[in-house]
């Protein structure tokens, strides 16, 4: 009814929403197709979307919600949720093109870029729920007020599409949400939906520019790798789907940052403020950095970032690994002793720093034909098999390793001329294929790592390898052949 999991007080789970979209693809490539887990991701998405937990004037998703029906949040805006929403609602968008997605994806990465940014690049990490010492002060609105600051025609879609003209929903004052779709108005009122629409966005700008002049809520200006690993993500991910630069610009930034200011002597940094580095990285940090540079090097290639994610697997590697029985440590073996060094596998409020590793190891694993990081996704998945039986929804992201680990992805590696690249790389592109790798390389760039550094085509020509876990098809040298081998193989 409200989409969703559980009843209030009700959170994302946005590795439910991911699981489910990629467990709906397998079983439509399978037959039979099990339509229900699209719809349940689809409608829980839209709901948010349309819902008070994203803010409606300003971008952005807040915390919470303190209702099932989405409509009060708690206001507490972090860097983590909107990160994963912004990857789910960019998968959601690349299955079934919408303008609500595709407005959501704008608005909240447009929110990012604003105002969790640093100017050297790193992403802050929350916006403060009060303002003037009272939760949501900054986000309400009185009916007055709101109209006062509004034409008539405005006002008359506005109030009645964000819920005025029903009774207060938050302490006397109104939180702001979908209470009517433009096609209800235009059918009550009489007002055509595209002029419907012009109010609501010129209302939606006078309504900003004057929530600006307000005091603002407090924000935590911490740089977190962990945070920034997943919000790079999100925005190359939503930058993929609405072909916006600026945001895969701002993620390619935040990874400039992260490795000048917080990789320090082969080690990662968990966390940056006042102009200094501070605490030794956590297995969250290595696995969502590693994560996050491989969905980056897909849209846009750099060899210094395929360095840096080989560095940081082998760190990864070196200091969280359990070699006797598999899986990471979430502390690194030259940690501070603690009671308990803890090897978490449960999705929480983010991702499984394990189920991250596992599934961004094979990957790598794969591309570059390195054994090493294989044998690690293997055998931390063998080590979470008991839990994940036991309780598989609360192991999503280890379920999306261990897909991957039974059905290798495709992986395709364009390697050509700079100029011709970009058409072979579109010819690869599919609506919604999180099986399918396509990394376009410069022939130029020297030292590739891997299986890479032995691919080397002719001066002048682009080729494709195509690989399969441990099957590649032969080397293809014209673009029509590669069209042609993509229909065939239909991933």
């Amino acid at each position: 009814i409200n989409g969703g999991f559980g009843n209030a007080p009700k959170f994302p789970h946005s590795m439910y929403i991911e699981r489910l979209l990629r467990y709906w693809l397998q079983t439509k490539a399978q037959l039979p197709e099990d339509i229900a887990a699209f719809n349940i991701a689809d409608t829980c998405l839209t709901k948010m979307a349309r819902g008070g937990i994203y803010d409606q004037i300003g971008g952005g998703f807040f915390r919470y919600s303190t209702d099932a029906q989405w409509r009060i949040p708690h206001f507490e805006k972090m860097l983590y949720d909107n990160a994963l929403l912004l990857s789910c609602y960019a998968e959601a968008q690349l299955v079934t093109p919408k303008p609500l997605f595709e407005r959501i994806l704008k608005e909240t990465g447009t929110w990012v870029l604003r105002e969790m940014t640093d100017p050297n690049g790193g992403f802050y990490s929350t916006i403060d729920a009060d303002s003037e010492h009272e939760e949501g002060k900054f986000y309400y609105w009185d009916r007055e007020q709101f109209k006062a600051l509004l034409n008539a025609e405005e006002f008359a879609v506005a109030s009645v599409y964000y819920g005025l003209d029903q009774h207060p929903n938050f302490e006397g004052h109104w939180h702001l949400y979908n209470a009517e779709t433009i096609k209800t108005i235009e059918k009550n009122s009489k007002i055509d939906a595209t002029i419907a629409r012009q109010y609501l966005d010129s209302a939606r700008k006078k309504l900003f520019a004057a929530r600006a002049q307000r005091v603002h809520p407090g924000q935590d200006k911490k740089i977190l790798t962990s945070w920034n690993g997943l919000m790079i993500k999100g925005l190359t991910m939503a930058g993929f789907a609405l072909d916006r630069d600026d945001f895969i610009i701002a993620a390619q930034k935040s990874v400039d940052f992260i490795r000048n200011n917080l990789w320090v002597k082969h080690r990662l940094m968990a966390s940056y403020q006042g102009g200094k580095a501070q605490f030794m990285g956590y297995l969250d940090d290595y696995a969502f950095l590693l994560d996050a540079l491989l969905t980056l090097l897909q849209v846009r290639w750099r060899i210094e970032d395929l360095h840096f994610a080989v560095n940081i697997a082998d760190a990864l590697l070196k200091n969280f690994y359990d070699e006797t029985h598999g899986g990471f440590y979430f502390t690194a073996n030259d940690h501070e002793a603690l009671i308990q060094r803890p090897k978490p596998l449960l999705d929480e409020a983010t991702p499984s720093g394990n189920g991250i590793a596992a599934f961004a190891l094979g990957r790598l694993g794969h591309w570059l034909a390195e054994p090493r990081y294989l044998n690690a996704s293997e055998n931390t998945l063998k080590t979470a098999w008991p839990a994940i039986t036991s309780h598989p929804s609360g192991y999503s992201s280890l379920l999306n390793a261990l897909e991957e680990y039974t059905y290798p992805p495709q992986i395709i590696s364009l390697i050509g001329d700079q100029n011709s690249l970009p058409q072979w790389q579109q010819a690869c592109k599919k609506f919604y294929a999180p099986n399918r790798l396509v990394f376009a390389i410069i022939a130029d760039d020297q030292h590739l790592p891997g299986i890479m550094k032995k691919l080397s085509p002719k001066k002048g020509e682009t080729v494709a390898y195509v690989c399969s876990g441990t099957q590649c098809s032969e080397v293809i040298n014209s673009l029509d052949k590669l069209q042609e081998f993509l229909q065939k193989t239909g991933v």
